[in-house]
């Protein structure tokens, strides 16, 4: 609406110079007047363009809602239709994303990579993705196509969205879901991954990659766990949501060396049966006596190391994502399943953080314990009481939390989180009644016992 009516103002300006130059003004119409208002409403744009082409960093700088003017080269166009077509266009400085802008079906055709175009539209916003709208364009001298740049080690950073729509590749991220928008192939499909941790939601456009695309193909072939490298442009939807453009599946999570278990194997094997397994660290418990107990997880399901043989210089080499291999024997002990007298060595320099899973809605069902010792979060939980183990600070402390009525017994285990932790610290000043969410490892002991590692009010 706003574009409409700073459009009609600018009409209406046109209409009214001409009546000035001419011979004969034009008639007056009964109901409206033919001049422009004098103030433009607070809607419109403030300050037309000239008729120069901005920089990249003249149109980011630009106020949303203005005209803008950029010339920059085509890197890709989405399906084009009823005279639109929506462009990824960008040059050495930055990037642009160009929607719905006004196109011919027969110029549509001349919009291949690498194509100069110069464009006249208005800077908007939808979701946290900048944009121009309204465009219009005429194609000028010159081509030029983008190489990916490495954009890794930015996610998570503030440094990512000053790249927005610009061409990236991401290494090494591991896929956790695959789903498409409407439940089957067609659409677009929604590609969960995640890096150090923290997950991303990215996407396959249809409209950009079709069904009928190697990408598109590809990614359907996808699994949790996989690991991939992955190309595409920053687009922006409440946060990165890199539309793919290609995607190289490098390995999983999952595999296994000869001779080792599937998680399934594991889970399958009888009490008191030898086991190898190879997972990745997550935590650990603090070393002593050569002896350390480790949280280890892959993309199927978690591992409780009790106690594994380790020398004291191995034991610092064991940060989160660590890839080990452990030969022990399973155990059990008051409802927690574990490997038990087991020995270890590392398993290469592939690695892997798991992503907490929303565990909230398993609470008193059966479906919890099979995420026994994986990295969980329980969000909304209520503060029934706190209790040190041995009255004072300084040993573990046992929280107990409701959820729709019922209580559950958590811990903060102090060889896990000790008392110079921040969550042993938060939880300290914890009172009945507070709201929290809580992240942690789904231990058990008689019943649900999570090692609490984060807590926030």
């Amino acid at each position: 609406m706003k574009k409409f009516i700073a459009l009609l103002m600018a009409v209406m300006m046109i209409l009214t110079l001409a009546a000035c130059g001419s011979e004969k003004p034009a008639e007056q119409p009964t109901e409206a007047p033919t001049q422009a208002p004098t103030q433009a409403p607070t809607e419109a744009p403030t300050q037309p363009v000239d008729d120069g082409v901005m920089s990249h960093e003249e149109y980011m700088a630009a106020a949303m809602d203005s005209e803008v003017v950029i010339e920059a080269y085509v890197q890709a166009t989405q399906s084009w239709w009823e005279d639109k077509i929506t462009v990824y266009a960008q040059d050495e400085d930055g990037a642009y994303f160009i929607y719905e802008m006004a196109c011919a079906e027969a110029d549509a055709a001349k919009l291949v990579p690498g194509t100069k175009i110069k464009v006249t539209g208005y800077k908007g916003e939808w979701a946290g993705e900048v944009e121009i709208m309204d465009g219009t364009f005429e194609i000028v001298e010159g081509n030029w196509t983008a190489q990916a740049f490495d954009a890794t080690d930015l996610l998570g950073t503030d440094e990512l969205i000053n790249h927005q729509n610009e061409l990236a590749a991401f290494k090494g991220m591991v896929v956790e879901a695959i789903e498409y928008k409407n439940g089957e192939p067609g659409d677009d499909i929604y590609v969960t991954v995640s890096k150090d941790g923290a997950k991303y939601d990215f996407c396959v456009e249809r409209y950009l990659t079709d069904p009928d695309t190697d990408v598109y193909k590809t990614v359907g072939t996808l699994a949790k766990g996989d690991i991939v490298d992955i190309e595409g442009f920053l687009y922006w939807y409440e946060g990165v949501n890199t539309h793919i453009t290609a995607v190289t599946p490098v390995g999983s999570v999952n595999a296994k060396s000869e001779g080792v278990m599937t998680y399934a194997e594991y889970e399958a094997a009888a009490l008191d049966t030898e086991v190898v397994i190879e997972a990745y660290v997550q935590a650990t418990q603090s070393w002593w006596d050569n002896k350390i107990t480790v949280y280890a997880q892959d993309g199927d399901g978690a591992y409780f190391l009790y106690e594994l043989q380790c020398a004291e210089a191995d034991a610092a080499k064991l940060v989160p994502g660590t890839k080990i291999k452990v030969t022990g024997y399973k155990g059990e002990w008051a409802g927690e399943v574990e490997v038990m007298d087991g020995t270890f060595e590392f398993a290469g320099d592939a690695t892997y953080v798991a992503v907490p899973v929303d565990a909230t809605a398993w609470l008193g069902t059966d479906e919890l314990v099979k995420h026994q010792n994986q990295l969980a979060v329980f969000k909304g939980m209520t503060v029934e009481g706190i209790e040190y183990k041995n009255g004072e600070p300084g040993d573990d402390i046992y929280v107990t939390v409701s959820k729709d009525g019922a209580k559950y017994d958590f811990c903060v285990e102090r060889y896990l989180t000790d008392p110079d932790t921040d969550v042993y610290k938060t939880v300290g000043t914890l009172v009945a009644g507070d709201v929290v969410d809580i992240t942690g490892f789904i231990y058990w002991y008689e019943g649900v016992n999570t090692h609490i590692t984060g807590i926030s009010k």
